[in-house]
């Protein structure tokens, strides 16, 4: 039997920035949509060009390779033409492939909200798709509102669809904007719909104010939509997204979908889900959820007794789905070959090739659960890891070894009176049996050590020339003035274009940011040795 597509629609970085406390930064973006290329998903919508600065240069270039890059937007303001319509024209004129409009399904809204008649909203609706077809570009429409409108006046709510379809959208999405409708609601109007637009060209947009964003998916997929939209760890504004981490994985495993549906999500794809979504809370600087269904901690954790004693025997007694499928792991009374293959599934991911048999493994995961123990995260420092493996392996040559650092902090006035604050760094390092000194001052103690750090490598000096931090993100562990922190580093080459973040965890916070400094320099000559 040929199975049907699904296509999935990612929105974190436009309605999942809604979510109170979260402002991505431009580079916060670029990573996130590296995540989402990782991932698998179809389609990656940036945010509204031109409605603040960050989203706009954001969209000055294409940010990605496989994904349909999307750019979000409101459709014409009545009473202009498209071509007369700043704000329409900015979004077409973004580096997108695709354009996603929000519309009007609820004729209250087209009163209140907007102003205008039922009719003008619907040549709205035409008129912004016709131009966003005839710039070439894949044209969708959000039907805001619509169950809500449907509920209110079902014929406008159907005619707005329709309206859409017909003027070429190549997805028209069915949203629940407050979130409030049911499971049974959701199949029964998408059923409804499907009277004036084909399923193939129908989406599902939910929230998840009754807990329901995710079954509400799911109804919608089996009453005919094609197109599922949702968040990394289903954020969002108010109660969140429908949960992409979530529905993946569901859509994957479970036969009541897998047997009749693909997704672009590939299985080697779906066993990193699990540390694409602990790096994006570390993105956030935010602890994951442990009981987050398939990635949490506790996912596959089961207490000592009768559920442990089962699972010994036969892991599908207490486990729905293979943890390994999903990249997490049993958490109680794992057995070392299960721990060792996850730990060999993470060796490969970055690119280190081990036998199963060799004996450094042993040490190796001994190692990674005893720093994971002090606070170490790996899944968000990649190269911090990879540096720990390949030294473990006996693959990282001595590039340079720190001796010392020592760092000042100062308050004074300066010559013309007025006070300020500097941060000088002193640091000695062995480069090939020679000490080098190196003082520095800089905007706090953290870029001080940096510039010190990197001032006088000797002969590794041009290898780290394009080398720059980008961000930096501060996690305390535990409460108290004594308080463990971890560091996550994010840092960029210019000349490779190569991204990559760095971990250090201490009780001394310029410790832990040392640590992650001098992991980040080390990575980087480890990889211009290795090309």
């Amino acid at each position: 039997m040929t199975k049907e597509r699904l296509y999935l629609y990612d929105t974190t970085l436009r309605d999942g920035a809604q979510t109170s406390g979260v402002d991505f930064s431009v580079n916060e973006k670029i990573v996130v949509a590296e995540l989402l290329e990782r991932l698998g998903v179809d389609y990656v919508e940036g945010g509204y060009p031109g409605a603040n600065p960050t989203d706009t240069e954001f969209f000055s270039e294409k940010r990605t390779a496989k994904a349909a890059f999307t750019a979000f937007g409101m459709t014409k303001r009545a009473g202009r033409s498209a071509a007369n319509d700043p704000g329409l024209q900015e979004i077409l004129a973004a580096r997108s492939d695709a354009c996603c409009f929000v519309a009007k399904a609820w004729d209250y809204h087209v009163r209140v909200a907007l102003g205008c008649t039922n009719e003008e909203n619907l040549q709205s609706i035409e008129e912004t798709v016709a131009a966003a077809v005839a710039a070439g570009k894949e044209a969708m429409i959000d039907c805001e509102h619509f169950f809500d409108g449907y509920k209110a006046n079902p014929g406008y709510a159907l005619e707005c669809a329709r309206a859409a379809y017909l003027a070429g959208a190549r997805w028209v999405v069915l949203c629940d904007t407050n979130g409030g409708t049911l499971p049974d609601e959701i199949h029964d109007i998408v059923t409804r719909v499907q009277e004036v637009v084909p399923g193939s060209h129908l989406g599902i947009h939910t929230h998840d104010d009754t807990g329901h964003a995710v079954a509400n998916s799911l109804a919608a997929v089996d009453a005919g939509v094609r197109q599922i939209q949702g968040t990394l760890n289903g954020l969002g504004e108010r109660c969140g997204n429908a949960n992409l981490i979530t529905l993946i994985p569901t859509l994957k495993l479970k036969s009541a979908y897998a047997d009749r549906f693909e997704i672009g999500v590939s299985d080697g794809q779906l066993r990193e889900i699990s540390s694409i979504s602990h790096a994006f809370d570390e993105i956030l600087n935010r602890s994951p959820d442990r009981q987050a269904p398939y990635v949490g901690e506790t996912a596959f954790a089961t207490k000592a007794g009768i559920h442990a004693s089962a699972i010994l025997k036969d892991p599908q007694t207490y486990e729905h789905v293979d943890p390994e499928c999903v990249g997490n792991r049993r958490r109680v009374l794992v057995s070392d070959q299960a721990g060792k293959s996850n730990l060999i599934g993470e060796l490969t991911r970055v690119g280190i090739q081990v036998d199963k048999s060799d004996p450094r493994l042993d040490r190796l995961l001994a190692l990674v659960k005893e720093r994971e123990a002090e606070g170490y995260a790996y899944e968000a420092a990649d190269a911090s890891f990879e540096l720990l493996a390949r030294r473990e392996l006996g693959e990282v040559p001595r590039f340079f070894e720190i001796n010392s650092f020592r760092v000042m902090v100062e308050r004074r006035f300066n010559a013309i009176g007025d006070l300020v604050t500097v941060s000088e760094a002193v640091v000695k390092v062995d480069v090939d049996g020679e000490t080098r000194m190196s003082v520095a001052e800089g905007n706090g103690p953290v870029n001080a050590l940096d510039m010190a750090l990197r001032k006088d490598l000797g002969k590794y000096q041009s290898a780290i020339e394009g080398l720059e931090l980008i961000d930096y993100k501060v996690r305390i562990l535990n409460g108290g003035t004594g308080a463990v922190t971890r560091v996550l580093i994010e840092s960029h080459d210019t000349k490779t274009h190569r991204r990559w973040f760095t971990i250090g965890v201490s009780s001394n916070i310029v410790d832990a940011s040392f640590q992650a400094l001098a992991d980040s320099i080390t990575f980087a000559l480890m990889k211009a040795n290795l090309t």
